[in-house]
């Protein structure tokens, strides 16, 4: 039991992602679907498959993704488990080693996994993107999720990490880039402003400025043209 995988993604108008999201991981022992009431065709798609694997539960989001994460790993039933972003893809050698790992059991509670961004067509191989390290694996029960957005799984115990890549496909419209932000960034004010944390106009104006000297130009960025 504690060597089975539970995967858990969470979905919100997903229609054009689910399919290849949810065949990267037709190797787990489940899969968690937690849908934020969609309104285009994502469930219908996931009933057609009529893979019994799947288990959907519809549960608001509430600007809360930490919630919904945790409520996803509530309902996991095995002792590994797995959380894949419903625009991420889990490659085939990233598969092997997760299985490997998890049959290992005793080495680390959790991994981190290497992530690779494509956007607009273009594999993104510097800049912030370019070394992108997510705690995604881990056995149930060692810890919980924390933030409302850019949320962190805190788990207690030992970590590793995993040499394959996730595969992510996000944003891949200009459009729907500007829409994310500003969905992401109005939460994380939200959540800032009730923790009473404060911020300088000096700071409004630097950071932005220093953050893209340092992903376009110190981390080669660059390289990456437009994307």
């Amino acid at each position: 039991m504690n060597k089975m995988t539970s995967a858990v993604v969470l979905t919100k108008n997903e229609e054009n992602n689910i399919i290849d999201c949810l065949e990267s991981l037709n190797w787990c022992d489940e899969i968690v679907v937690v849908d934020d009431f969609s309104e285009d065709r994502t469930i219908e798609i996931i009933n057609n498959l009529k893979n019994k694997k799947i288990s959907v539960f519809k549960h608001a989001l509430n600007k809360n993704y930490s919630k919904q994460r945790n409520f996803g790993l509530s309902k996991a039933k095995y002792g590994w488990v797995l959380f894949v972003d419903a625009d991420e893809r889990v490659s085939a050698s990233l598969q092997d080693e997760i299985l490997t790992a998890t049959k290992r059991g005793k080495e680390y509670d959790g991994y981190f996994i290497k992530r690779r961004d494509f956007m607009w067509g273009k594999e993104l191989r510097y800049g912030e993107t370019g070394n992108t390290k997510i705690l995604r694996l881990a056995k149930k029960g060692k810890g919980e999720w924390n933030g409302r957005v850019h949320e962190r799984w805190e788990i207690k115990g030992t970590l590793g990490q995993l040499d394959a890549f996730l595969m992510h496909y996000p944003h891949q419209t200009i459009s729907e880039f500007l829409r994310e932000v500003n969905f992401y960034t109005d939460i994380r004010a939200r959540e800032l402003f009730d923790n009473s944390v404060r911020v300088s106009c000096l700071s409004i104006i630097l950071y932005p400025k220093a953050k893209f000297i340092l992903n376009y130009f110190l981390r080669l960025g660059f390289l990456d043209g437009i994307q």
